[in-house]
């Protein structure tokens, strides 16, 4: 098992590079908080052509199909379950309400029962029960819930992926710091952040690696499981698990101390300049979609009140 192929999430591709590699990360990062704002109070259509985007970006940037088709596949595969496993469910209007207190008989005597109505035919083709088969019933409800939850599970964690996988560690902290650069008036610590964010993208392989190698080490012990038995095999799951933390916290350290004998006191007095942002032509271009996006969200993917 190699969990830095299998699992890349979170990783940087370097190879090859593509047209997402090459557009500025302040771009990148706009459309990133566009596709997560853009879902909210939209419309089922909205949501699926957000779903479409994102995988139409990916094929048109060339991405190879090592990279995306786990990702990508595990990730619609969860979101057809959460669909059908939400359009089966009962939507919960089919609610009917009885008294707290029975009903006296005088009451009940004085009220009687109104007189039921013959049931009319529907003036319209509209029918709020869209599938009835036995136990299994869909209705308008539920298949609209549906959609929305899959769609959003899919959009806001392949949209995160797909921006992780195409834009460098360095030059994510690079756009955060220029694009946070204002707080620096109200005292915030804005290199100090961009630091921050930059070491924690750079432990995440680190973190990978280490539970890697933990599981490859209990698997070459080959463990008789059902011998041990679920107490001792819980116990012997906390110890990889302590081992992985104190393996962690020792590297954290390793990399505190490298920082301080090459005299790193303080971020803004060793600052280091990973990337040059510059907007180019194709980064207007793909702000000038952006504004597209959003008009076409505004006007065309409202949700109905």
């Amino acid at each position: 098992m190699d969990l830095l192929r299998s699992l890349p999430l979170g990783l940087y591709l370097e190879e090859p590079v593509t047209w997402l590699h090459q557009i500025d990360a302040r771009v990148k990062m706009f459309w990133l908080m566009s596709f997560l704002a853009a879902p909210i109070w939209a419309n089922d259509l909205w949501r699926c052509l957000l779903v479409a985007l994102l995988v139409l970006l990916t094929l048109s940037a060339c991405i190879p199909l090592r990279v995306w088709r786990q990702q990508m596949g595990w990730l619609l595969l969860l979101g057809a379950l959460v669909f059908l496993l939400t359009m089966v469910t009962p939507d919960g209007l089919a609610i009917e309400q009885q008294p707290r207190l029975p009903i006296p008989e005088t009451v009940a005597a004085l009220n009687p029962p109104p007189e039921t109505l013959p049931d009319l035919p529907q003036p319209t083709g509209y029918s709020y029960i869209l599938f009835q088969q036995g136990p299994l019933t869909v209705s308008q409800e539920s298949f609209n819930l549906a959609i929305r939850v899959s769609t959003l599970l899919f959009t806001l964690i392949y949209a995160t992926n797909l921006f992780l996988l195409t834009t460098a560690p360095e030059e994510i902290t690079a756009a955060l710091e220029k694009l946070i650069q204002p707080l620096k008036y109200l005292g915030l610590p804005v290199t100090e952040i961009a630091l921050t964010v930059t070491l924690a993208l750079r432990f995440i392989p680190l973190v990978l690696e280490e539970v890697q190698n933990l599981v490859r080490s209990v698997r070459t012990r080959a463990i008789n499981w059902k011998k041990l038995g679920l107490r001792r095999a819980a116990q012997i799951w906390m110890m990889v698990a302590e081992r992985l933390l104190e393996n962690l916290l020792l590297r954290a350290e390793q990399i505190a101390a490298a920082m301080q004998v090459r005299g790193f006191t303080s971020p803004n007095e060793h600052q280091v300049v990973w990337h040059q942002l510059r907007l180019r032509f194709w980064d207007w271009v793909a702000f000038a979609g952006l504004i597209g996006f959003w008009w076409a969200r505004l006007f065309w993917g409202g949700e109905a009140i």
